[in-house]
Protein backbone atom coordinates (compact mmCIF):
# COMPACT_ATOMS: atom_id res chain seq x y z
CA UNK A 1 0.00 0.00 0.00
CA UNK A 2 1.28 3.44 -0.94
CA UNK A 3 1.56 5.79 2.03
CA UNK A 4 2.47 9.20 0.68
CA UNK A 5 3.64 12.00 2.92
CA UNK A 6 1.05 14.30 1.31
CA UNK A 7 -2.21 13.68 -0.51
CA UNK A 8 -3.36 16.60 -2.65
CA UNK A 9 -7.02 16.80 -3.66
CA UNK A 10 -7.91 19.33 -6.35
CA UNK A 11 -11.54 20.25 -7.01
CA UNK A 12 -12.40 19.77 -10.65
CA UNK A 13 -15.94 21.07 -10.31
CA UNK A 14 -17.66 17.73 -10.81
CA UNK A 15 -21.15 17.38 -9.41
CA UNK A 16 -22.93 14.17 -8.43
CA UNK A 17 -24.47 13.87 -11.89
CA UNK A 18 -20.99 14.07 -13.44
CA UNK A 19 -21.49 17.59 -14.77
CA UNK A 20 -18.16 19.41 -15.21
CA UNK A 21 -19.61 22.91 -15.29
CA UNK A 22 -18.74 23.90 -11.74
CA UNK A 23 -16.90 27.02 -10.65
CA UNK A 24 -13.54 25.32 -10.15
CA UNK A 25 -13.65 23.72 -13.58
CA UNK A 26 -14.58 27.05 -15.17
CA UNK A 27 -11.66 28.70 -13.33
CA UNK A 28 -9.03 26.42 -14.86
CA UNK A 29 -8.88 23.60 -12.29
CA UNK A 30 -7.83 21.14 -14.99
CA UNK A 31 -4.75 23.27 -15.67
CA UNK A 32 -4.06 23.33 -11.92
CA UNK A 33 -4.25 19.53 -11.76
CA UNK A 34 -1.87 19.22 -14.71
CA UNK A 35 0.50 21.76 -13.15
CA UNK A 36 0.56 19.84 -9.84
CA UNK A 37 1.38 16.60 -11.66
CA UNK A 38 4.14 18.35 -13.61
CA UNK A 39 5.63 20.01 -10.51
CA UNK A 40 5.57 16.73 -8.58
CA UNK A 41 7.36 14.94 -11.42
CA UNK A 42 9.93 17.72 -11.97
CA UNK A 43 10.75 17.84 -8.25
CA UNK A 44 10.91 14.03 -8.05
CA UNK A 45 8.28 13.96 -5.31
CA UNK A 46 6.17 11.14 -6.79
CA UNK A 47 7.02 8.79 -3.91
CA UNK A 48 5.92 11.38 -1.33
CA UNK A 49 2.97 13.15 -2.95
CA UNK A 50 -0.24 11.71 -4.40
CA UNK A 51 -2.41 13.99 -6.54
CA UNK A 52 -6.11 13.35 -7.18
CA UNK A 53 -8.87 15.29 -8.89
CA UNK A 54 -11.90 15.62 -6.61
CA UNK A 55 -15.57 16.35 -7.02
CA UNK A 56 -17.12 19.55 -5.73
CA UNK A 57 -16.04 20.55 -2.20
CA UNK A 58 -19.09 22.79 -1.86
CA UNK A 59 -17.23 26.06 -1.29
CA UNK A 60 -17.45 27.33 -4.83
CA UNK A 61 -16.91 30.98 -3.87
CA UNK A 62 -13.33 30.01 -2.94
CA UNK A 63 -12.64 27.94 -6.06
CA UNK A 64 -10.50 26.53 -7.37
CA UNK A 65 -9.91 24.72 -4.09
CA UNK A 66 -7.06 22.38 -3.11
CA UNK A 67 -6.90 20.32 0.08
CA UNK A 68 -3.62 18.87 1.33
CA UNK A 69 -3.67 15.98 3.78
CA UNK A 70 -2.82 14.67 6.32
CA UNK A 71 -2.62 18.21 7.78
CA UNK A 72 -5.99 19.30 6.39
CA UNK A 73 -4.59 22.46 4.81
CA UNK A 74 -7.01 24.14 2.39
CA UNK A 75 -6.05 26.55 -0.37
CA UNK A 76 -8.48 28.63 -2.39
CA UNK A 77 -8.91 31.03 -5.28
CA UNK A 78 -5.95 29.37 -6.96
CA UNK A 79 -4.51 29.87 -10.41
CA UNK A 80 -2.01 27.61 -12.17
CA UNK A 81 0.68 30.14 -11.19
CA UNK A 82 0.11 29.36 -7.48
CA UNK A 83 1.03 25.69 -7.82
CA UNK A 84 4.78 26.27 -7.92
CA UNK A 85 4.70 28.04 -4.53
CA UNK A 86 2.65 25.23 -2.97
CA UNK A 87 5.01 22.59 -4.37
CA UNK A 88 8.12 24.43 -3.20
CA UNK A 89 7.02 25.82 0.16
CA UNK A 90 4.55 23.18 1.35
CA UNK A 91 5.25 19.88 -0.38
CA UNK A 92 9.04 20.28 -0.38
CA UNK A 93 9.54 22.67 2.53
CA UNK A 94 6.78 21.47 4.85
CA UNK A 95 5.30 24.95 5.44
CA UNK A 96 1.86 25.93 4.08
CA UNK A 97 1.67 28.97 1.82
CA UNK A 98 -0.07 31.46 4.13
CA UNK A 99 -1.24 33.88 1.43
CA UNK A 100 -3.24 31.13 -0.29
CA UNK A 101 -4.95 29.57 2.74
CA UNK A 102 -8.70 29.55 3.25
Amino acid sequence: MIKPKYHVFICNGGKIAGDRKGVCHARRSLEIIEKFISEIDERELSADVMVNAASCFGICAKGPVVAVYPEGVWYGNLTPDDVEAIAEEHLEGGKPVERLLI
